[in-house]
């Protein structure tokens, strides 16, 4: 079982094990690293240290084993370590028999021959999403030197919906100033609903899910390339990497099965600087598997999470009955606003590899 991607990136450990991390290969050689803004994006995916998140408190430090040196990387493979330091292990005693629904424990039993590491979901657990983020934090960090910005907001949990992208006037200044918010909106003013939904779950010993969605700027025409490498599917598979992603969608999405073909197309016209651009955005920047130069947009859907007070039919894999769990341990009521900086990583890490020629 491997948990690689092309010849990029590797990851490694177990939510509850000594640590977990990551290996990141193709990196040019003689990039600075911006070490502040590595933490400020590694905080972003921390707990808030509210109600709305997890009590688990890590503090994803990274320490560099190799790839770096003065400061810079050397262009071999970066390999970085996250230990994890506040476990709580036998919090998951129960599930080792009586596997959570919704989550993997199941078929992770199955895939593992019973010897998986079940302990917070062992290596199929969002505690992964760690060594990621750090991976786009590098990352996008070259993409700037290009031009190119990712940002990402709330767009909708439980009812309660955002402002569109799609309506926005999308600057990195927009982008950064979502990012410093632990509830990443467009509207200021939902942000006490939000509030709302999510502890009213957590009080519930339930939990919420939602939508989140992306935009990258500074995309030149013709990146990608038809059918099996399309831009959609580079970005979508690292999207359902992601635990708990569902679902994907570019520009309208699934809107779009119910329009005409006048009422979807987007229109051409040259700007006042001589550029090609399209009127609207209703296919989100993609067509034939290829950028058109408008923002990229797409919509990302995360299940609410596994782990919840509730009680909830199972079963006893030991003794093979039924059974009921009601999970125990600390877990976050909701999981959205702490996958947003891991869903801009990822596609960071996608146009990264897009613009590099694919890295296969």
């Amino acid at each position: 079982m491997s948990s690689s991607w092309k010849n990029r990136l590797s990851l490694f450990g177990e939510s509850h094990g000594p640590g977990i991390g990551v290996v990141l290969n193709g990196l040019p050689p003689g990039f600075f690293v911006d070490w502040a803004e590595v933490s400020s994006e590694m905080r972003r995916r921390a707990p808030d240290r509210s109600k709305l998140s997890t009590e688990r408190v890590e503090t994803d430090s990274v320490e560099i084993l190799s790839g770096l040196f003065q400061g810079r990387t050397t262009g071999s493979p970066l390999c970085a370590l996250i230990r994890n330091l506040d476990t709580r292990s036998d919090d998951y005693a129960e599930i080792r028999d009586k596997p959570r629904p919704g989550h993997s424990d199941y078929p992770a039993f199955v895939r593992g021959g019973g010897f998986n590491d079940y302990r917070g979901g062992g290596h199929f657990s969002g505690r992964l999403t760690a060594p990621l983020v750090f991976a786009g934090a590098l990352v996008r960090q070259i993409l700037r030197e290009r031009g190119v910005s990712i940002g990402a907001h709330i767009q909708r949990i439980r009812g309660v919906t955002d402002n569109s992208f799609a309506t926005a006037d999308l600057s990195p200044q927009l982008f950064a100033a979502l990012s410093a918010e632990f509830l990443p909106v467009l509207n200021k003013a939902i942000r006490p609903a939000l509030e709302r939904v999510i502890l009213e779950a957590r009080a519930a010993g339930d939990s919420v899910g939602g939508v989140v969605e992306c935009a990258i700027l500074g995309l030149a025409p013709g990146l990608g390339a038809p059918f099996f490498d399309s831009v959609e599917s580079a970005l979508a598979s690292l999207f359902f990497a992601v635990p708990a992603v569902k679902g994907v969608s570019f520009g309208l999405g699934f809107a779009l099965a119910e329009r005409l073909g006048s009422e979807s197309n987007d229109a051409y016209y040259f700007d006042e600087n001589g550029r090609v651009r399209t009127r609207t955005n209703n296919c989100g920047g993609l067509l034939g598997g290829l950028t058109t130069g408008m923002p990229l947009v797409c919509s990302v859907a995360v299940k609410p999470t596994a782990s919840i007070a509730r009680p909830q039919e199972t079963v006893d894999l030991r003794q093979g009955t039924a059974a009921v769990l009601a999970v125990r341990g600390r877990h976050d009521p909701c999981i959205v606003p702490r996958v947003v900086p891991v869903l801009e990583s990822v596609a960071a890490l996608a146009i990264w590899d897009l613009m590099e020629g694919g890295g296969g």
